[in-house]
């Protein structure tokens, strides 16, 4: 099988991305590799909230404003600069990967240059379009404390590597459809506005829903949600048409917590854009709602990692990385199968399920020829 790399447009530059991919003999402790590393993430968050603390109406998310504004956020920020600050000097006295080094020194610099601002409580004044900078590099770290550290205590896949092939291409789609939230909000709301303003009739199932407990409204709504999506999935599949835009997601080759971001934007407004209709129009309570959200999100997450150790029974019956990596299959066994996103039930009543007992795929990707690279993959779709 070829080595499917991005091309160089879309990655770092080259140098850094070779010493970020360097083999993990050569980056063992004392080499100056992890100082490195996180000195370059901690760099790019710590440029990235100088950022936002500096342009709050343009840079950050509304609904995190809360946290920005709070007594101890920017001595955290603070705080995170000078921790690249410190790391990346030991990772250049270590000597061997300078050019790590040397970028989250640009990083530390231009966030210290930027910096944090004087304290301000008060509300960013929004006009109009605004990018989830903020969002971005919360949920990236969170994303990968959670995550990184699982895929290495108990990997599927041991050879794996952090920074594997595509791991460039899978950055952009988590990026853009972060900074990109108003955009993707705007979007998939479209259909639940259009029912709400034309639902009165639904008014006493609104009512019934409302009134239910909040731990029977979240399995109700993952219940709904999973359903609409199963028959969305389907149609992604058995249609030609559509089958061009999903095959962006099934490109990937590796299977780690980051792929699941691989998404074309026609499928997302579609598929978010129908199955918010039951979230949002059946009366469920907005702390059921945001529940769910942060359940999907996770999930999401979990069923694309690269984590193995799974008790063999539960894929039958709650949506797991081995359940829906046999979805992300070459193996022919397994075409068209496991379509459900939480509960394996749906694919058993509609003669979809595949999970052998203790097997895990062959390998990853479509037989498509699928371009590398973001722009080329959003393009390509279209093109007849």
């Amino acid at each position: 099988m070829d080595n499917p790399r991005s091309p160089l447009p879309e990655q770092l530059p080259a140098a850094l991305v070779a010493e970020l991919e360097a083999p993990r003999a050569l980056r063992r402790f004392g080499s100056g590799w992890y100082a490195g590393l996180f000195a370059f993430l901690l760099g790019i968050a710590g440029l990235g909230l100088a950022l936002t603390l500096r342009f709050p109406a343009l840079l950050s998310t509304p609904e995190l404003d809360v946290v920005r504004s709070a007594p101890l956020f920017r001595p955290a920020v603070q705080a995170v600069i000078m921790a690249s600050w410190a790391l990346a000097v030991i990772s250049l006295l270590l000597g061997r990967y300078r050019t790590l080094g040397i970028a989250a020194l640009a990083l530390a610099l231009a966030a210290s240059l930027i910096g944090t601002g004087a304290p301000d409580a008060r509300p960013a004044e929004r006009h109009g379009l605004f990018f989830g900078l903020d969002f971005f590099i919360l949920n990236m770290a969170l994303s990968g404390l959670v995550f990184a550290p699982l895929e290495r205590l108990w990997p599927h896949i041991r050879a794996q590597r952090l920074f594997r092939p595509e791991w460039q291409v899978d950055l952009v789609y988590f990026l853009l459809s972060s900074m990109l939230v108003q955009v993707v909000a705007f979007v998939t709301f479209g259909p639940s506005r259009l029912v709400m303003a034309h639902g009165a009739a639904l008014e006493g199932v609104r009512a019934s829903i409302g009134s239910l407990p909040l731990v029977v409204q979240v399995p109700l709504i993952m219940l709904a949600t999973d359903l609409l999506q199963y028959w969305l999935h389907r149609a992604f599949h058995r249609l030609p048409l559509l089958w061009r835009f999903h095959a962006i997601h099934h490109s990937a080759r590796s299977m780690d917590w980051l792929a699941g971001s691989r998404l074309h934007f026609l499928e997302i407004a579609v598929v978010r854009g129908l199955t918010t209709v039951p979230m949002f129009t059946l009366g469920f309570a907005g702390e059921a709602v945001q529940t769910y959200i942060a359940i999907v999100y996770f999930h999401s997450a979990l069923i694309h990692a690269n984590i193995g150790g799974e008790p063999g029974w539960l894929g039958h019956w709650i949506a797991t990385p081995r359940y829906h990596h046999w979805h992300h299959a070459r193996d022919a066994e397994a075409l068209d199968r496991n379509f459900a996103i939480h509960f394996p039930l749906l694919d058993k009543m509609f003669g979809t399920f595949h999970l052998p007992p203790g097997r895990w795929p062959s390998g990853y990707g479509v037989v498509d020829p699928v371009p590398m690279g973001w722009w080329r993959q959003f393009a390509w779709p279209w093109r007849g």
